[in-house]
């Protein structure tokens, strides 16, 4: 993570106009943020677009970022809400939609683009956790946002986040038992 000095200095430059700063956020954060679009989406197509509208987005509003907090966490904000919209739009299109994507995604690699049985299995769990729960999983387990952190990104209280991890832990608990090594 880079220092909060150096992302404060590189968006005055980047407001001022210096697009090579603008491009220095951009190297410095495009990984967490791809991390993230692809936590919420479990599409790497879908993941990849998300996160270079995230940084067109933070670029048109960057005279809208106060300060208040770190770029990053705003960045992130605006990655989890293009990631929202999207699945929103995705859920409207129905299940013969989806049936067919994962037709074709089979078809053409068996491994549907995870790296092994396991990360399929959790990418699946935590497709099936409703979008705000997600969210908090992927900010909290996946980027390491402390509670406070995920809830300036997420727009909610901390308690909110609190309860939405919870909530995930204890449904992806229940999706992945067959996974754990413990007893029932």
């Amino acid at each position: 993570m880079p220092a909060a000095d150096d992302e404060s200095k590189l968006v005055a430059l980047s407001l001022s106009g210096d697009r090579e700063a603008y491009a220095a956020l951009v190297r410095q954060h495009q990984k967490m943020i791809r991390a993230v679009t692809f936590r919420m989406t479990g599409s790497p197509d879908d993941s990849e677009e998300l996160a270079q509208e995230a940084f067109l987005r933070a670029y048109r509003q960057l005279a809208s970022f106060n300060g208040d907090s770190r770029f990053s966490t705003w960045l992130c904000k605006i990655a989890i809400n293009l990631s929202l919209d999207w699945r929103r739009r995705e859920s409207r299109r129905g299940k013969v939609h989806a049936r067919w994507t994962a037709g074709v995604v089979s078809g053409n690699d068996p491994s549907g683009g995870f790296p092994d049985e396991l990360s399929r299995r959790v990418q699946e769990a935590l497709n099936r956790l409703p979008a705000k729960q997600r969210a908090a999983i992927v900010l909290t387990i996946y980027e390491n946002q402390s509670h406070v952190e995920a809830a300036k990104t997420l727009g909610c209280t901390e308690t909110a986040v609190s309860w939405r991890v919870f909530a995930a832990r204890r449904t992806l608990k229940r999706l992945l038992k067959d996974l754990s090594h413990e007893q029932p």
